[in-house]
């Protein structure tokens, strides 16, 4: 029974479902149906975003080849938010109201997801959101194909107190001050303190974005580190893990020493960075280049094929990560979506989208009955000296999505089917 302090939105999230879908079916009127791209080409998480606009407009080429959707070709209208977190909800207005578009695919950190969010909600526009965050949100205007908290944060903090993944007792949780890593913070030091690590066994430092000095920050981990068995939980995000791995190997630490298991570190960041230092290091994901698939290694050869074609920064030998993957794979479940429903228009598509799988690059996923978010595989993965991971552990199936942590919110959830609506338990 639903508790008497049950919020709802409802699924249209908008003053007019009607108007809504006649915005839905502008989107996709005359000869191209258009579609939203808002990632960061400029500004300190273009390390990180730009590659996503880039497999984007991969797929989009890959559909338009294949008789595009619904017998139209798809358009990609692409706006550069600039890394400024007010531009992102202002350039989501434009691509919804002005440009008119069927669906947005954008984002990369949490509080720009946040800074939207009220837009799409207001105009009842959909938002297919790739990379993993923090829980604790279930909006029905955001298919969220990233991980949750329970598909990235904790089976990470398991393996590192497993007896394989070294057994550690000590955890320095260092991140970037915004939303994702405090809320992740947050949620890894109910999980630690619930399997016994005292707190004084737990560190919690946060710096700005585009940070660039962690000498005396490094210093205090090499300090903490001196008895033995501590490793770093890292989220630090964007061009602030550059000087933060260097400094760590300057002063002499290495993985042995002291592992970092980063939640914002793949193999496009790596790109940007001496690997010379870095190997043994750890980061947990859904996705690795490394994957062993026939699907993963077309995928990889036809982005780097895609890349050099375009003549896009780094050609060929350009890489593969999680977040790429799932913005690849957001554009194949919209598409699925809309041709299952027959048109763009939210509130049929979107129901399209429940329990649908599709066979992505990292393995099979499939969208959640209910919550907007996927099941997916959990993957732990050892830094190379080329810059690609060494998977060296992998769960045996999905993980299902938990929107909610239950070590932190314990008492709230989300169903936008059976309820009609997104919904929490408040406390």
């Amino acid at each position: 029974m639903l508790a008497a302090g049950l919020l709802f939105s409802s699924c249209s999230g908008s003053k007019d479902s009607a108007s809504e879908q006649e915005k839905s079916a502008e989107a996709a009127s005359g000869e191209t149906i258009k579609i939203g791209v808002l990632h960061s080409l400029s500004g300190t998480m273009a390390i990180s975003e730009v590659s996503l606009k880039d497999v984007i407009e991969m797929a989009v080429e890959e559909i338009n080849a294949s008789g595009g959707v619904l017998g139209k070709k798809v358009e990609p209208v692409i706006v550069d938010p600039a890394s400024d977190w007010d531009l992102f909800a202002e350039k989501s207005k434009e691509l919804i109201l002005d440009k008119k578009v069927a669906a947005v695919f954008g984002c990369w950190t949490s509080v720009s997801r946040k800074s939207v969010l009220p837009v799409f909600e207001e105009h009842n526009s959909l938002l297919f959101y790739p990379v993993q965050y923090e829980g604790e949100e279930c909006s029905a205007n955001v298919i969220y194909s990233g991980a949750t908290p329970n598909q990235q944060l904790i089976p990470a903090a398991e393996y590192l107190m497993s007896e394989k993944g070294g057994g550690y007792k000590k955890f320095y949780l260092l991140g970037t001050d915004y939303v994702f890593p405090r809320t992740a913070n947050k949620i890894l030091k109910a999980f630690l303190l619930s399997k016994g690590v005292p707190k004084e066994n737990i560190i919690e430092e946060y710096t700005p974005f585009h940070h660039q000095d962690y000498q005396t920050i490094v210093s205090k981990v090499k300090k903490f580190a001196a008895g033995g068995k501590a490793c770093v939980l890292s989220t630090v995000n964007g061009d602030s893990n550059v000087p933060f791995y260097k400094e760590f190997a300057n002063q002499g630490l290495t993985a042995a020493m002291c592992p970092i298991m980063a939640f914002s570190v793949a193999e496009d960041e790596l790109r940007s960075m001496d690997t010379e230092f870095l190997v043994g290091h750890l980061a947990a994901w859904n996705y690795y280049q490394s994957v062993e698939s026939p699907e993963n290694k077309l995928f990889v050869e036809n982005f780097k094929k895609f890349c050099e074609k375009k003549g896009l920064p780094g050609g060929k030998s350009r890489v593969t990560d999680d977040p790429i993957c799932w913005a690849y794979t957001d554009i194949y479940l919209w598409k699925n979506a809309v041709e299952k429903a027959g048109t763009t228009e939210i509130e049929k598509m979107r129901p399209a989208l429940y329990g649908l799988e599709f066979k992505s690059p990292g393995g099979l996923v499939k969208m959640s009955e209910k919550n907007h978010h996927l099941a997916k595989p959990v993957m732990i993965g050892e830094i190379r000296s080329d810059g690609q991971f060494d998977i060296i552990w992998k769960t045996d199936g999905l993980v299902e999505p938990e929107p909610w942590s239950k070590l932190t919110s314990p008492d709230k959830d989300c169903d936008h089917v059976s309820h009609g609506g997104t919904y929490t338990l408040n406390d």
